[in-house]
């Protein structure tokens, strides 16, 4: 499923399941809950939003983001810009990620895990498909696709 909600745009995979909270009225999604599955985001430069899985939050400030959930953790890949990813079992372990291009993926964890979050590989998402999520909504991507 592809989505436009004013200036972000949406590529929800199959079999997932994501609730829209506050503002979706007036075509905003300022929270998202992934229950499910996967979801690969472009947001607006400038406006807050919020991600939540079982395991993570993860704060928006105008970024391409991939985000995965399983039940023990949470997959989070700041393709470009800034996200605050916080696990949900450990606030103080909150991490500001910056990114150019897929610079830092993230393992974000629940309980029982001695490290909440950790370094994780590019998985499961393509340039390509940000492009087209970017130009849904009349953007360009940050970055050249092909120097990756």
């Amino acid at each position: 499923l592809v989505l436009v909600l004013g200036k972000d745009a949406f590529l929800v995979r199959g079999g997932s399941r994501v609730e829209f909270g506050s503002a979706v009225a007036q075509g905003a999604a300022t929270v998202l809950r992934l229950v499910s599955g996967a979801l690969l985001s472009v947001f607006e430069s400038g406006q807050r939003r919020e991600i939540r899985t079982t395991t993570a939050t993860i704060g928006i400030r105008g970024t391409g983001i991939y985000v995965e959930t399983e039940a023990r953790r949470t997959y989070a890949c700041t393709c470009y810009g800034e996200a605050v990813l916080t696990p949900i079992d450990d606030p103080g372990a909150a991490e500001t990620v910056r990114t150019k291009r897929h610079d830092q993926p993230r393992y974000i964890y629940g309980k029982g895990m001695p490290n909440m979050m950790e370094a994780a590989p590019v998985v499961n998402h393509t340039d390509v498909e940000l492009q087209m999520l970017e130009a849904l909504v009349g953007r360009k991507l940050p970055f050249e696709i092909g120097t990756y």
